[in-house]
């Protein structure tokens, strides 16, 4: 789908704001399904033992993180058929397959700094504690240290959530038809109130996802001395 097709569905009122936020909001649930587990693994690998590895994943990470998230979605979109010659992702599908990539390879890099600091924040005498108990290190990790990790990363994984769902409106630069694309269309014609919809759209979901978090906190509260 190439821009003229976009803003042709756009402006015969093809595609409203409601459609355009379920875009959103399916990006949002694949990168959480699929960047949540990954940044764990990165994790694993930047803590690592083995120092080419750790070394190869620390460097992943640093360059992700060092660089615009706007920049990575043009390199996994025409990356692959600047350097092969054909493009791995074509028409609307293919664009928002693209992005998902982006926003997976991103935010996983992001949670795996968080997954890090939350382990590492756990003291070792919780492991050797396990230890002691007769217990395994697989065992001591997800009995013990897991749930105490999760109760440390609750808030900088909330504010993830947070930048998560507003940043889905960057798929935008490469065509991906989003919500606020869809009210720009508006505004074109002389109409501004969709703007003012998008905003309420992206503040009743991430204060939807504020009560969320607010009550796992809650739920977490036991581990308070």
């Amino acid at each position: 789908m190439d821009f003229s097709v976009v803003n042709k569905m756009l402006f015969e009122g093809s595609i409203g704001q409601e459609g355009g936020f379920l875009h959103n909001i399916e990006l949002f649930a694949v990168t959480l399904l699929a960047a949540l587990p990954l940044g764990l693994i990165i994790a694993f690998g930047s803590m690592s033992k083995f120092k080419p590895l750790k070394l190869f994943t620390k460097s992943i990470v640093w360059i992700i993180r060092g660089t615009p998230l706007m920049l990575q979605l043009f390199i996994v979109f025409y990356g692959p058929g600047l350097v092969f010659g054909t493009p791995l992702f074509v028409g609307a599908e293919g664009r928002m397959k693209a992005a998902a990539v982006a926003f997976i390879i991103n935010y996983a890099c992001y949670f795996s700094e968080i997954y890090r600091g939350g382990i590492e924040s756990i003291p070792k005498g919780q492991y050797e504690a396990g230890q002691v108990l007769g217990m395994t290190k697989a065992q001591t990790f997800f009995r013990v240290v897991l749930l105490q990790v999760i109760k440390n990363i609750v808030a900088p994984m909330s504010n993830e959530f947070m930048t998560l769902i507003k940043d889905t409106s960057l798929a935008r630069v490469i065509a991906v038809v989003d919500i606020i694309m869809v009210a720009e269309s508006f505004s074109a014609k002389g109409i501004i109130w969709p703007l003012f919809y998008t905003g309420l759209y992206f503040l009743i979901f991430c204060g939807a996802l504020t009560i969320i978090f607010n009550k796992i906190e809650k739920k977490l509260s036991y581990f308070k001395s």
